[in-house]
């Protein structure tokens, strides 16, 4: 018998997807699944999906199939977090580090996938409250970012309790090792595998002696204290304001490792990275 049974679509706003999900519908029918997806996404596409809410998708949804870039599919992976299914990222276009596949190897990676030739890579998030929220959950970074014109972010790292360095800086960031090749990777952080477990904190632009980044265990909650002198911060999630802090808030993350799955099908993080990164090494050297 086959994994997948339903299949649950996560589309980007903007993209043309109908090659996409023309392939999807064709599979699906030839397999006998079923095919979901969200009403104001597939309400806007003459498809045969079924509209159902995002809690619908995710608890009915053997496989979810993110149909954009890296974008759609932290999305998917947050609609999905702490649940085992897994999440296929199909590629519309240019290269990310998420997705797995381009439109192309679609029907082929929906059949290896039924029939368990695949890998599951567990991916770690960061998680945290902020006053009259609820919990909000990452899985590229969570980051406290200068408002232009209102002062630098003036912030002290404290890890499991310990106060450790003051940064000021136009942002600091918490990231995951998936994270660490996004907005950390930009400040210059180090490349982290994902198949390790840690949390990044990483100073952009910072304007201090100190200027490198700490790479702490998972099991230990990281809380970033607003010092007097910081301007007012917009607090990001995986690149979006989510809400905004002042000198004297404080802001606890904690990791969840294995919050989400992502489908592998044999490419490698560092064949990935070293495309999207073009990393070549040194000129000088042959």
């Amino acid at each position: 018998m086959g994994m997948v049974g339903t299949v649950g679509l996560v589309l980007h706003p903007q993209r043309d997807s109908k090659e996409a999900i023309d392939t999807i519908l064709g599979w699906a029918a030839a397999h006998d699944v079923m095919v979901l997806g969200l009403p104001d996404e597939v309400g806007r596409i003459d498809c045969s999906a079924v509209a159902v809410d995002a809690e619908s998708l995710v608890e009915r949804a053997d496989l979810l199939v993110s149909l954009g870039g890296d974008g759609t599919m932290l999305r998917t992976m947050r609609l999905n977090a702490g649940r085992e299914t897994p999440v296929l990222g199909v590629n519309l276009g240019r290269l990310g580090f998420l997705a797995e596949i381009d439109v192309a190897e679609l029907a082929g990676a929906l059949s290896a996938i039924d029939r368990h030739r695949h890998t599951v890579e567990p991916r770690m998030a960061v998680r945290t409250c902020l006053r009259g929220r609820e919990e909000l959950t990452a899985f590229n970074d969570i980051a406290l970012v200068r408002t232009p014109g209102e002062g630098l972010a003036a912030v002290t790292v404290t890890p499991a309790g310990h106060p450790f360095v003051n940064y000021a800086a136009d942002a600091v960031i918490v990231a995951t090792s998936t994270g660490s090749t996004a907005y950390s990777f930009s400040a210059g952080g180090p490349v982290v595998s994902p198949r390790v477990e840690a949390v990044l904190v990483v100073p952009a632009a910072a304007h201090s002696a100190f200027n490198r980044a700490l790479v702490l265990p998972a099991d230990e909650e990281v809380t970033l204290e607003l010092l007097p002198a910081s301007g007012r911060l917009a607090v990001e999630l995986d690149g979006a304001v989510v809400g905004h802090v002042r000198p004297g808030d404080r802001v606890t993350v904690t990791a969840c490792p294995g919050a989400a799955k992502v489908v592998r099908l044999g490419t490698t993080f560092y064949e990935r990275a070293r495309r999207k990164l073009r990393v070549d090494g040194s000129a000088e050297i042959a």
